[in-house]
């Protein structure tokens, strides 16, 4: 079965959400409109709504994370649904337990979704391939391949910010293209949307092979790559995720392909600066810009919340006993 198949069910409703690839632009756009629909419940004094009460919710992060788990926590418990973290570096799993046996010992506690995170790339295709027919499976980022609620809190802060024209957009991605399922992602959501002008700025050794596939245009130097662009979305800089000397130094790269003020004079006036985070201060940019008026990195965590709660509660739509 195709990933897009896979993530759609009979009716064309959200079955899982587990990459931004095989999706149509329609419903893209419907997570977007849904999250904004999501987006004033946090000013609300009571931040919650019942759509999911009832059901459970379980985050399997095989990798650690903060940001990404806590809002997917905060987007379950505001859509009333009961939510349990397992730590999987003591679960089960390390005492020579498989993960389909752990999936199965969660599926008879009738639990209704999977939040996933894992190092290896397919890992969320192949949970949700092995789920029983009722659970969804989100993706929460798989090895390189992909992240699609980043890319979707991306798409709906830059669609705030910019307004949903995305066809009069020019969109430079910089930095470790290689390591980042991230960038993946998001290339892939703004072309579904018909951005005006992709862009990939990194040095040659973070490019992935065969990226002039990806529907961007590459570039190696900074200055020309964010040159009249109106979004830049800086990656960060994955050291662990590295196999040999990809960079001479975090001080060369800065030097080379840090965002600072100086070089964000070539960009459009009114550029908007981003970061998946965390960000490395002094690698992918200074402080100066990280926190300027251009930033909008810490309204993408807040547009988190309402993006993941749209992507749940779109997922979880469907009658009980829907079928792959």
């Amino acid at each position: 079965m195709s990933a897009s198949n896979l993530q759609i069910d009979s009716k064309g409703h959200l079955r899982h959400f587990l990459s931004i690839s095989g999706l149509s632009r329609q419903l893209i756009t419907e997570i977007l409109d849904t999250a904004e629909s999501f987006a004033g419940v946090t000013e609300q004094t009571v931040k919650k709504v019942p759509l999911l009460r009832g059901k459970t919710i379980v985050n399997l992060f095989f990798e650690a994370s903060t940001r990404t788990r806590t809002t997917f926590e905060l987007a379950a418990k505001r859509l009333s649904a009961d939510v349990l973290n397992i730590n999987l570096t003591q679960s089960s799993t390390t005492k020579g337990e498989t993960l389909l046996d752990t999936l199965r010992n969660l599926e008879a506690m009738h639990v209704d979704m999977f939040v996933v995170r894992h190092a290896d790339s397919g890992a969320a295709h192949f949970i949700a391939r092995s789920v029983a027919p009722h659970i969804s499976v989100i993706n929460a980022g798989d090895g390189r391949h992909s992240h699609p609620t980043q890319a979707m809190l991306d798409i709906f802060t830059i669609r705030r910010v910019k307004g949903p024209d995305f066809g009069r957009l020019r969109v430079a991605i910089v930095g470790d293209i290689l390591h980042s399922r991230v960038a993946r992602s998001q290339i892939h959501a703004l072309n579904l949307l018909n951005t005006g002008e992709v862009r990939i700025v990194a040095p040659r050794t973070l490019i992935p092979t065969h990226a002039e596939e990806l529907g961007a245009h590459i570039y190696h130097d900074l200055r020309t790559g964010i040159k009249d662009a109106d979004v830049i979305i800086m990656l960060r800089l994955q050291r662990e995720r590295m196999q040999g000397a990809l960079l001479p130094s975090e001080h060369e790269y800065y030097e080379l392909f840090g965002l600072t003020e100086e070089k964000l004079a070539v960009a459009a006036p009114d550029v908007t600066v981003m970061h998946p985070g965390p960000i490395n201060r002094g690698v992918e940019m200074d402080s100066e810009v990280a926190d300027g008026p251009r930033s909008v990195i810490l309204e993408q965590v807040t547009h988190g919340i309402a993006v993941r709660m749209a992507v749940m509660s779109m997922a979880m739509r469907r009658k009980e006993g829907a079928t792959q």
